[in-house]
């Protein structure tokens, strides 16, 4: 087996096995914190998690349009963030990878799972148990609602994130470098892949 390849199919088991982790932390979570606030608090809930998948899928697209020569003098300056911004860029596709494939459809997964909460919350109110008329047309609205959230938001992070790349990702380098500096939570590779983008 190449050694790209090997490389490639150990990063794919890495991502699935994280994905599997974080879903299940996520989901867990979310159903636990649903459970004990009342509906407005619920539904609340379900579109943060919305905005923190939007926000991801602009981080990733933002790591694969970005340019790193402007981080350089930053750098230089020792500017904190620079660094891990250049380090983002170099490694954009695995940045991209766990932003968009692993948050991104995380945070849609649980989404999904929480409005079903909400809706059953809703039914209960009004004294419609599950399967009822009532609960259909509640599921299939708010679902309808998330899932336009979810694609409007992401056109727009899409935009933003192609014309304002470099801004998005020397903010995404400081909160890497406060995990990475304060809290010691290793982020990204200490290798530096040289084939950056200067254009």
């Amino acid at each position: 087996m190449k050694p790209q390849t090997k490389k490639s199919l150990h990063f794919s088991v890495t991502i699935a096995v994280i994905t599997f982790v974080l879903a299940a932390i996520f989901s867990v979570v979310s159903e636990s914190i649903l459970s004990n606030v009342i509906w407005v608090l619920g539904l609340v809930i379900v579109f943060i998690i919305v905005c923190i998948g939007v926000t991801f899928d602009m981080l990733g697209i933002a790591a694969t349009a970005a340019n790193e020569k402007p981080f350089h003098a930053m750098a230089a300056e020792k500017i904190t963030g620079a660094k891990e911004s250049v380090k983002i860029i170099r490694n954009a596709d695995k940045f991209a990878s766990f932003c968009n494939d692993v948050i991104g459809d995380i945070s849609g997964v649980v989404s999904g799972t929480a409005s079903a909460t909400v809706v059953l919350q809703l039914a209960e109110i009004f004294g419609k148990g599950e399967g009822s008329e009532l609960q259909i047309i509640l599921s299939v609205v708010l679902t309808s609602l998330v899932a336009a959230l979810t694609v409007g938001g992401k056109a727009v992070g899409k935009y933003a994130a192609i014309n304002s790349s470099t801004s998005l990702i020397f903010f995404a380098g400081k909160m890497v470098a406060f995990l990475e500096g304060r809290l010691k939570i290793r982020v990204l590779p200490n290798n530096n892949n040289k084939t950056g983008r200067n254009k």
